[in-house]
């Protein structure tokens, strides 16, 4: 399991492990926070079509579907 600081992921970089419509790198371009400051989603960007999808930052530590850094 990844260990991640939720506050440290914007502008991180990510690979998906199994990559869809030839997206497999992406970037933190977003993190969506509640009225505390925590930390519930983030919006990840494909680097290639720029796609944009928003998910719960606790996914990226599965890895299975994500590895830290482009590979």
């Amino acid at each position: 399991m990844n260990r991640l600081n939720p506050r440290k992921l914007l502008l991180s970089k990510w690979t998906a492990a199994c990559p869809h419509n030839r997206e497999k790198h992406f970037l933190v371009t977003e993190l969506y926070c509640d009225e505390e400051g925590t930390v519930l989603e983030l919006e990840l960007q494909a680097v290639l079509t720029k796609r944009n999808e928003r998910i719960s930052w606790q996914l990226l530590q599965d890895e299975q579907k994500w590895v830290m850094g482009w590979k």
